[in-house]
């Protein structure tokens, strides 16, 4: 078990901006950073990095937290593998006390997976390595496609032997749970599922390995080219793009992803220096892999092999790419070479300068491909105007989507007003499309007529607020305590703004409606005896979910602050705002007490009726309370300058 003080270390050193950025293309806004949220499908970034406060919030789906959590939602990591993957990444020492067997058998169903996967690599680059058949076969292999071996541990290349129950045999020898094996594909019907292949490592974004494929070098054309791993808990092709691990850095720095077709393209093209390279895995282009990419560069270079005849086809996932107000360029490559063949043929610079050369915007190559096969035919032609603009109706912004329609009149020779129509009578349509799958797909809900309900009636559906409730008021005396708990009220004085909350209504705590408002009011007066730092990242740091949500979401704020020091500019007006604590915990702590206060009046002068002349002592004790009650109440007013009727 991580000790408690490691735990805090790596939370301490952690920075939100490192470990987003592992994942996330991030852009400064202002003193903040900003970006495409990683947890649901956005054009316009409402996820915000904080630095300063080293928390994450998307202000669209409204997730949020700070680096531990982050990997928690991300990688789909228990609290402790998300603290051991930054230790590593911070190279952190943690100290550990032994774990007990119950503790042991509580380790994270899905930690397994990955354990019995790293020890599979393990096993495939042991045969490839130091075994006769995986020297003569697999490593032959690798070096004539003229892979070091830096590059293939790298990658985490092996090879898979003929016997199919040796990696069965060492499974149940070193005691790796067999159903959780076969669970993951690497063993099937008590024997192995890969034999005879060279082994391609695929891992997830954090580099855990999640899956394997193998490539037969025989020339039965009865036995499949390639397998893969089959789906897996921790394994979803549609989300997975080799290569992806290794290239995320090259990505974000080159600003664009180039995309081929295979693993050994990939292999090739990153051991020569271009390392912003992936590959589809197992699968056509799939939404999700294009929403993997965007989280790193906006602009996506697509490798055509020169023979490929699947070149059409593969136009129709371009629009995809399109649709999620993406950049593409296509490069097809001369006839007969791939992305490998053709750099081992001419050099690296010979295929760099290739690239830039050849890449053509993809309506460019889609409108010079289909009119070239529709030249003197105008149904065709007609079939393949529609085809063009289909794709720019897919362009999401209206000023690029205006500038392609008035560059493509001119090449299509068509009038420029003709396009705008088709193209927004296809945007109408799909938009009809997708309101009719939505209404579709979502179940039945019988309701009652509006004029059921005079409120609803009244109010269109929407419910009214409650005025006599106190949560708003509650609610606010949260988020000054959250933001500004650590601070001083007063800047001349060492009193804390949370020693002021809590002195001014500790006596109505157990008044205050939201039982998660009172427990963060507990938790802070335990705190304060204690005399802990509570600045905010110890609220955001909570273990428990609840009060470390609320601080995120109370902290955030989708606006930035220019940085304007940063500048060499100072304005004699500019106010940080931290500054405004003194007024804002003072005209807070007042509005709530006023609150409180006026309902215990209330309450107060019902009993006093309630029990009226029948028991003079409990009464005559009851109107003093309440004299001193309305006192204050009025009191409180006048500060709040309400006019006393």
């Amino acid at each position: 078990m991580i000790t408690q003080d490691s735990v805090q270390k790596v939370i301490d050193i952690s920075r939100i901006e490192d470990v987003v950025d592992e994942f996330v293309h991030l852009k400064r806004a202002g003193v903040n950073l900003k970006g495409n949220c990683p947890f649901h499908d956005e054009k316009t970034p409402s996820f915000v990095v904080s630095p300063s406060k080293n928390i994450f919030k998307c202000f669209g789906c409204g997730k949020g937290g700070n680096p531990v959590q982050f990997l928690m939602e991300h990688e789909k990591l228990s609290f402790v593998e998300a603290i051991r993957w930054l230790a590593k990444k911070y190279n952190i020492e943690l100290e550990e006390t032994e774990q007990t067997e119950e503790e042991l058998q509580k380790i994270d169903a899905r930690e397994s997976l990955y354990i019995v996967n790293d020890f599979v690599k393990s096993y495939f680059e042991d045969k490839l390595f130091h075994t006769p058949e995986g020297k003569n076969v697999g490593l032959s292999y690798f070096k004539e496609r003229g892979f070091n071996e830096s590059t293939i541990k790298k990658f985490g290349l092996g090879y898979a032997i003929k016997d199919r129950y040796d990696l069965y045999n060492e499974l149940k020898t070193k005691q790796y749970n067999l159903e959780i094996s076969e669970s993951i594909g690497v063993i099937k019907e008590n024997r192995d599922f890969f034999n005879e292949r060279v082994m391609f490592t695929i891992n997830n974004l954090s580099g855990k390995v999640i899956g394997f494929g193998g490539r037969t070098l025989s020339k039965d054309k009865k036995v499949p080219k390639y397998i893969n791993s089959p789906e897996s808990e921790i394994y979803n092709k549609r989300n997975t793009l080799y290569g992806l691990y290794q290239a995320k850095t090259a990505i974000r720095k080159r600003e664009e992803c180039i995309l081929v077709e295979g693993y050994t393209d990939v292999i090739t093209l990153h051991q020569s220096g271009i390392e912003n390279v992936v590959a589809a895995s197992g699968t056509s282009l799939t939404q999700e892999q294009i929403s993997l990419i965007k989280r790193f560069s906006p602009n996506i270079k697509v490798l055509f092999d020169g023979d490929s005849a699947g070149v059409k086809a593969a136009l129709r996932g371009m629009d995809m790419i399109l649709a999620q107000d993406m950049n593409i360029k296509l490069v097809l490559l001369p006839e007969g070479e791939d992305p490998d063949s053709y750099l081992k043929k001419v050099g690296v610079d010979a295929f760099s300068n290739y690239l830039a050369q050849e890449e053509k915007d993809f309506i460019l190559f889609k409108t010079e491909l289909l009119m070239k096969e529709s030249a003197n035919d105008p149904i065709q032609k007609s079939i393949a105007v529609k085809s063009i603009i289909d794709s720019i109706s897919k362009i999401p912004d209206t000023l690029k989507r205006s500038l392609y329609i008035k560059q493509y009149s001119s090449i299509l020779e068509l009038n420029e007003s003709i396009l705008h129509k088709e193209s927004n009578d296809l945007i109408k349509n799909e938009q009809k499309k997708q309101r009719f799958n939505s209404y579709k797909n979502e179940p039945y809900k019988e309701e009652s007529l509006p004029f059921a309900d005079p409120i609803n009636q009244i109010t269109g559906g929407f419910k009214p607020r409650n005025y006599d409730s106190d949560e708003h008021q509650e609610k606010d005396l949260i988020r000054v305590l959250l933001n500004y708990g650590n601070l001083n009220l007063f800047l001349n004085e060492d009193l804390k703004v949370n020693q002021y909350i809590i002195d001014n209504i500790s006596d109505v705590v157990d008044r205050f409606e939201n039982p998660l408002y009172r427990k963060v009011l507990y938790l802070t007066m335990d705190e304060i005896e204690k005399n802990t730092v509570l600045d905010q990242s110890f609220y955001i740091n909570q273990r428990d979910p609840e009060i470390s949500k609320l601080a995120i979401d109370l902290i955030s704020s989708p606006y930035s602050y220019a940085n304007w020091s940063e500048r060499g500019l100072e304005l004699q007006t500019q106010k940080a705002p931290d500054e405004n604590q003194q007024l804002d915990t003072e005209q807070s702590v007042l509005r709530l007490r006023e609150r409180k206060i006026r309902k215990h009046v209330k309450e107060t002068r019902a009993t006093i009726i309630e029990i009226g002349s029948e028991d003079i002592e409990k009464f005559t004790l009851y109107m003093k309370a309440f004299n001193k009650l309305e006192a204050e109440h009025k009191e409180l007013l006048k500060k709040l300058g309400t006019v006393i009727i």
